[in-house]
């Protein structure tokens, strides 16, 4: 086994011809994979900055300054904010909250919304907006009771509760 490294052909034909194989491995195989997951990466970040303006243009708040305090959370302002974006119109929402009650360690408010006359896209778009936009907000229950007229036509209580 010792004497194949002490064989000239080995040094002169073996490291050359695997020297060249590595080569044609990464110029034919690996160069071609690292640009298609560059094209592929670049496109995810174009796609991802257009929904960043999208949500930029709709929603202005989410671009705070970092030394600005966070803004509170309040039921009566967020509510019918969110529900302007999703073109529920006031008059058809209304909104009952709690005050606030202070456990050992923690604060909580509860309210109710209730939606009339609504279809389910709008009540879908609305309440993940809320909810996703304040974290600490949780859904404890939705009622569904569809009305008379069209048949996409929903009266919706939902009851919130918002952990401080």
């Amino acid at each position: 086994m010792k004497d194949i490294y002490k064989n000239p052909l080995l040094y002169y034909i073996g490291v050359p011809l695997v020297v060249g194989l590595w080569l044609l491995l990464v110029r034919g195989v690996y160069l071609p994979r690292a640009r298609e997951a560059a094209e592929k990466k670049h496109n995810e970040y174009d796609k991802a900055y257009a929904q960043m303006l999208e949500i930029l243009n709709l929603d202005p708040d989410r671009a705070t300054d970092s030394n600005e305090a966070p803004k509170q959370f309040s039921y009566s302002s967020e509510v019918y904010r969110v529900a302007r974006i999703c073109n529920i119109p006031d008059s058809k929402c209304t909104l009952s909250s709690k005050g606030i009650i202070k456990t050992r360690d923690q604060k909580t408010q509860g309210a109710t919304v209730v939606l009339q006359d609504i279809d389910i896209e709008s009540f879908a778009k609305f309440h993940d907006s809320l909810v996703f936009r304040w974290p600490g907000l949780e859904c404890e229950r939705i009622k569904l009771t569809q009305t008379k007229g069209p048949p996409d036509t929903w009266r919706i209580d939902i009851t919130f509760k918002y952990y401080y």
